[in-house]
């Protein structure tokens, strides 16, 4: 078995893990979007280029995702404790790395290097809680407390961001990560339950390199549609090797003995919910803060710091809700919080949309009302799914679990970012005599509207126009994550709702 049962803890050592377990959790997922409010600074003091500014967001989840599902494996292997220490030294080391790089391209490698350490700590978080808390609520109130920490560190990281950014240099966003880490690291020792390795667990590395061969070959797809004008053989190669990578990931699971993703899974339908409304949520979230942050500091001059409190008003929502939601799953049922949370986000998005002119206030409850919705969604997403596998799989779930959080998250932003970067070029008049690059992206349209009069007011208009197709996009995704887990979890009682560990349907 890859997690067996441990000695009875005390109430203080299960709390505190917790928290431990937690902070790890939200340096990952702080810097999921930590660079949205600090992008803008980046770009110039590194002289970054446009699809170098995106690559320096990616890199981080795209790496992550596609080693997450090897790692809950190995993890089962030599022991989520184990894994978990790793994962903060290596974590604490690229941010090191990445705080100082002199460039572009060596401030993505360190993000792919962040990323590596991520995805060796993040399944073990879970694990770690699913060992530790016995008692069926209390373990349902910190996984909802782990789960709706994934949507806060998003919400909190572009203020987290612009506040750093008002007093240090924008090597300070990975900076901050190093005591973080040197303390969750000191205090894993002291809480967490012996290390429980299991040598006969299979883990196979080559599954984890068709993964990412697959997810980088996407997202490489994705970022050259919308460059204009497209480079149709980047396009061609990266669909194919993107094409190749997923039919080998597939292949290769259904011929190993213990694959990494048994794809039988996914035919429990609370749990395939579970999967849905994490990626839904956090494709939602990180597409609303990609694009608002950009939109109210280039165009209308907000502060770092400014913007990310700006879009932190989804926190505002998520907070309450997510914690509401963990602690009444039992009495509400996942039929209401995921699908329920998820079409009142997509109210909240409509909201957006329309307070997105001339209205704050509306954007502002817009943002508010999403972040009941997702966090309600949220809340009790890792339930759903850790709590609908058996034991032996629990490394599985966690991995699934992280890789439809990143893969949320890599999506708003290839798919969004590009999308927007597309409308922007596509809609955009430049005046006459305006420079080329104007054209190309919002950001060297500000660069260069000092010195060429019109140029400001003609991207004003265009990615205002980019703004509301990105956020109607937001909205029908919600929609449809609305109605699909809905339809997913119709059969499913509020009786059933924590079926932990049953491998029930």
């Amino acid at each position: 078995m890859a997690i067996t049962t441990v000695k009875e803890t005390t109430p203080a050592q299960r709390w505190g893990l917790l928290v431990t377990v937690s902070a790890g959790l939200l340096m990952i997922v702080l810097d999921n979007s930590i660079l949205y409010t600090a992008l803008p600074r980046l770009t110039t003091d590194l002289g970054a280029t446009g699809s170098q500014s995106l690559w320096i967001i990616n890199a981080y989840p795209v790496v992550m995702a596609g080693l997450l599902l090897g790692s809950g494996t190995l993890g089962d292997r030599v022991g989520h404790r184990r894994m978990f220490v790793i994962g903060l030294v290596v974590f604490a080391v690229a941010s090191l790395a990445a705080a100082f790089a002199p460039g572009a391209w060596p401030l993505v490698a360190a993000r792919a290097g962040l990323a590596v350490g991520a995805a060796i700590m993040m399944p073990a978080t879970l694990a770690l809680i699913a060992v530790t808390f016995h008692d069926e609520r209390e373990r349902n109130i910190a996984i909802g407390v782990w789960g709706s920490l994934s949507t806060v560190g998003m919400a909190l990281g572009p203020i987290v961001g612009g506040a750093l950014l008002e007093a240090f240099w924008w090597g300070s966003v990975f900076l901050i990560n190093v005591p973080i880490a040197v303390a969750a690291l000191a205090a894993t020792l002291l809480l967490a339950p012996p290390n429980d390795p299991n040598p006969d667990k299979r883990w196979d590395l080559r599954s984890s390199v068709w993964a990412l061969v697959g997810l980088v070959g996407a997202v490489i797809t994705i970022k050259e549609l919308a460059h204009t004008p497209q480079n149709w053989t980047v396009v061609t190669g990266a669909a194919l090797a993107s094409a190749f990578g997923f039919t080998a990931f597939t292949r290769r699971q259904r011929r190993l003995p213990e694959p990494l993703l048994d794809f039988a899974i996914f035919r429990n339908n609370a749990f395939s919910a579970g999967v849905l409304a994490a990626a839904f949520a956090m494709f939602a979230i990180g597409g609303i803060q990609l694009v608002t942050t950009q939109r109210y500091q280039l165009l209308e001059g907000y502060t770092p710091l400014q913007a990310g409190l700006l879009v932190a008003a989804i926190a505002l929502g998520v907070v309450p809700a997510a914690l509401l939601g963990g602690a009444y799953l039992h009495r509400i049922g996942l039929l209401t919080l995921i699908a329920g949370g998820l079409c009142l986000a997509t109210v909240g998005t409509i909201l957006i949309v329309l307070g997105a002119g001339s209205n704050l206030a509306l954007l502002i409850t817009g943002l508010i009302v999403t972040g009941i919705g997702v966090g309600a969604a949220m809340s009790v997403a890792s339930t759903a799914i850790v709590g609908n596998v058996a034991p032996h799989r629990a490394g599985m779930a966690s991995s699934v679990e992280e890789v439809s959080y990143e893969f949320g998250s890599l999506t708003a932003v290839a798919l969004l970012g590009s999308l927007a970067v597309f409308v922007y070029s596509f809609t955009v008049t430049l005046p006459d005599g305006a420079p080329a690059r104007a054209g190309e992206s919002l950001a060297d349209a500000v660069t260069v509207a000092g010195q060429h009069p019109g140029v400001f007011d003609a991207a004003h208009t265009a990615y205002n126009q980019a703004y509301l197709v990105t956020m109607i996009v937001v909205t029908v995704v919600l929609g449809l994550g609305a109605a699909l887990t809905g339809w997913l979890l119709r059969r499913h009682s509020p009786g059933t709702a924590a079926a932990a560990y049953t491998g029930g349907h």
